[in-house]
């Protein structure tokens, strides 16, 4: 087992790095959106910021999960440790289990006012693309220590679990940042299941109630048991970003990094004070379907 993580540590990086180069390529060749800002205008602050993220990822978070996982295997703790369920079927659930509980704390960002000063950073890049996959602030991934001990000890997380999980979920990530314009067709198909582009476009809005909407990472089916999917907005009619954090100056590295520690601006207005709705007609039923 130590050896098999050894290459599997060693083919990540690789893996990881060869989906992000393929979406970069893919969505400059079939954007989705327009982007607002020269893409070298923010690739510096997202270089930055997700360098930090992965450091952080690396240097703490990861070495607490992991032997948090080995020792679930050792002494079978947790939900599916004692759940006496054959292994291919708990290695199944362990996946749903992991799935589920980040929509949870994806959700919790947002409701918490702690937790969302910190994860507005994600936010307010004022596009959407790969380069967004990851640009969060150190401060939020050290945050998630906490709720990364319980979840993998408290669901009995193991090593194959976590392996198999955590390489979906970072390839996901990168989809569904992803600026790339799939077939309307295809795109729909692929959602009846999975978080596509234009679904977690929805959640970068800077209308309010479409950011807090949309907090699946690899599996929608969260969002439709919570209620929290919305899937009827035109992507044209998207805007990107948090309408109090859009001044290019916001943007830049040392700003970023200062904003979760300073007196927050009233995220939801735009600078004259209005706030961005999207009116929806009266007693309609929710539609299910993304549209282009």
């Amino acid at each position: 087992m130590d050896e098999l993580h050894s290459q599997l540590s060693l083919a990540f990086p690789v893996v990881m790095i060869s989906v992000f180069l393929a979406l970069f390529v893919a969505e400059r060749h079939r954007p989705l959106r327009r982007s607002k800002r020269r893409l070298l205008q923010r690739l510096k602050a997202n270089a930055a910021l997700t360098v930090l993220t992965l450091a952080v990822a690396a240097l703490v978070v990861r070495p607490v999960v992991v032997s948090l996982a080995v020792r679930a295997g050792e002494v079978r703790t947790g939900v599916l440790g004692v759940a006496g369920i054959p292994r291919w079927m708990q290695f199944g659930a362990g996946f749903l289990l992991m799935d589920f509980t980040f929509y949870l704390w994806h959700r919790a960002n947002h409701e918490i006012g702690l937790l969302w000063r910190l994860h507005n950073v994600h936010h307010f890049d004022p596009d959407l693309d790969v380069t967004t996959s990851f640009r969060f602030h150190a401060g939020e991934i050290l945050l998630s220590v906490g709720f990364r001990t319980v979840q993998v000890w408290l669901l009995g997380i193991t090593i194959p679990i976590l392996i198999a999980y955590e390489g979906v979920f970072l390839a996901a990530t990168m989809f569904h940042h992803s600026n790339i314009r799939l077939p309307l067709g295809f795109e729909r198909m692929l959602n009846r299941v999975f978080v596509t582009p234009r679904m977690h476009g929805i959640h970068h809005s800077v209308v309010k109630s479409e950011t807090n909407s949309n907090y699946g990472s690899v599996f929608r089916w969260w969002d439709i048991a919570a209620r929290t999917l919305v899937l009827d907005v035109p992507q044209q009619d998207i805007r990107i970003g948090v309408p109090g954090y859009m001044f290019p100056e916001q943007n830049r590295l040392a700003e970023a990094l200062k904003a979760p520690f300073t007196r927050q601006k009233d995220y939801w207005a735009w600078p004259n004070g209005k706030r961005p709705e999207r009116p929806r007609e009266k007693g309609a039923p929710p539609a299910r379907m993304l549209r282009e």
